[in-house]
């Protein structure tokens, strides 16, 4: 924060300067912020201080801000700029954050906003537009330095010096032949060390890892983490070199897929956050819980057709919640310890059986351990113990199979080529207390004779 100030007291000093029309000043706090204390000193201001904000930034100012907004305040903030101002904004924004931002818009304000910018820069966001969504090339940035194998170290260290603003991060040169095709990587380093007469292909590393621009994003996720790298060379079909994936596009793209993970693991399906609107929510999760609240009948049925058990020992209804409750807490964490597993592995068949079978014995070893402390209380609170027995295995069994549900569907899922995440908590959970519930009143029920 500029001279140890607060947010508060900054937020005070850029209204004062705006006020009083003051723009050194209200440029000097500016300088010292990073985009997103700028985005939130914007948001925090009257919003009849707002367009004066916005004229006071340089056009480099005004890219970091408008990188950092939500969709809606972007179309305001180019409204306020003005056509002239607007375009230099959209020219100078990264290829994939604007490609990502228009793919949000109807499609004649797409085309009204690209006819703005200049035709080149145009054109190379139209191209990633043209990627599905989700995939490498779609979130890729299509601007960046690339460098040719039968260059010097002395005319790349040149070139890169020209082209050093598309340079997003100062780490590697990707080479390419006279075709355009990836052929190797080189280092900053390599590049300072080297002598400035050598051959670029003398320096550089031939085994390059890249992703195809049809990858999915979070495979180009997972080479980024696994190779600790800060950016990923994208590739064509024939070999071309289209783009570079960097670090903190990745980072976005994590964000992006575990938010989806965790709406598909509560069976919300789509976005729900603080600022939803009650009647959008509830809609959002309407479908889901409809089809458990069905599939849920079917525990009622299993109850009605246990009816003379439960009469003959009132007690059981005592320990049926509490059955099904722990098997759907077994299922559900199961199910989240393999949907994130499979975000940072490449599952093999040798893999998912050593993870059922761990899996397995960690549902024997909770039953073990909850079923013996519930047959105790069983066993002290009504003074059977048959009762206590008949609960303690049932919560044993019951245990087991609720872990290796959540286990083995979400691995079916991932197999078939479907998100596993979409084998939802609800789903396991409800699938659960069917499993539980038979189980418990099947071994109640044969023996009745001995509980009552």
């Amino acid at each position: 924060m500029p001279m140890n100030m607060t947010e508060n007291e900054i937020t005070l000093a850029i209204i004062k300067a705006v006020q009083e029309g003051k723009k050194k000043s209200f440029r000097d706090i500016i300088d010292e912020l990073q985009p997103y204390d700028m985005y939130q000193q914007y948001q925090a201001i009257p919003s009849k201080h707002k367009y004066k904000f916005l004229y006071y930034l340089s056009i480099e100012q005004l890219t970091e801000l408008m990188e950092e907004l939500e969709l809606d305040d972007k179309l305001d903030v180019l409204h306020r700029l003005g056509i002239e101002r607007s375009t230099k904004v959209l020219d100078l924004m990264e290829n994939d954050e604007l490609a990502s931002f228009l793919s949000d818009l109807e499609p004649e304000k797409i085309e009204e906003l690209l006819s703005e910018m200049k035709p080149k820069e145009s054109q190379m966001v139209q191209d990633l537009m043209n990627y599905p969504p989700e995939t490498a090339g779609r979130i890729m940035n299509n601007r960046f330095v690339w460098i040719k194998k039968h260059y010097t170290i002395g005319e790349a260290v040149e070139k890169l010096k020209e082209f050093a603003e598309l340079a997003e991060y100062l780490n590697y040169l990707y080479v390419i032949d006279e075709d355009k095709k990836l052929v190797g990587v080189v280092s900053y380093r390599d590049l300072l060390l080297a002598d400035n007469s050598q051959k670029i292909e003398d320096v550089m590393y031939g085994r390059v890892v890249k992703v195809d621009v049809y990858e999915d994003q979070e495979e180009a996720a997972k080479l980024i983490s696994r190779y600790d790298f800060v950016s990923l060379p994208v590739i064509k079909e024939d070999g071309t070199l289209a783009g570079i994936i960097t670090v903190d596009d990745i980072i976005d793209v994590v964000i992006q897929e575990a938010n989806e993970d965790i709406e598909m693991l509560s069976a919300s399906g789509k976005a729900i956050d603080f600022n939803t609107k009650p009647w959008v929510a509830a809609y959002r999760r309407l479908p889901w819980l409809i089809i458990l609240l069905f599939v849920g009948l079917v525990s009622g049925g299993i109850i009605s057709g246990f009816e003379e058990t439960l009469d003959a020992a009132v007690a059981l209804a005592f320990f049926m919640p509490m059955i099904a409750g722990m098997t759907g807490n077994t299922g559900t964490q199961s199910l989240a310890v393999v949907v994130r597993g499979l975000v940072s592995e490449d599952l093999t068949l040798k893999q998912a059986g050593k993870l059922i079978f761990r899996e397995m014995w960690v549902g024997i070893f909770i039953g073990i351990t909850c079923g013996i402390l519930i047959s105790i209380i069983a066993f002290f609170w009504q003074g059977n113990i048959v009762l206590g027995m008949v609960v303690g295995v049932s919560l044993l069994l019951t245990l087991i199979i609720g872990t290796l549900a959540g286990t083995i569907i979400p691995l079916i899922l991932y197999k078939l080529n479907v998100d596993p995440a979409i084998a939802s908590g609800p789903l396991i959970t409800t699938i659960n207390d069917i499993l539980s519930l038979l189980i418990f009143f099947g071994i109640a029920t044969a023996f009745l004779s001995q509980i009552v």
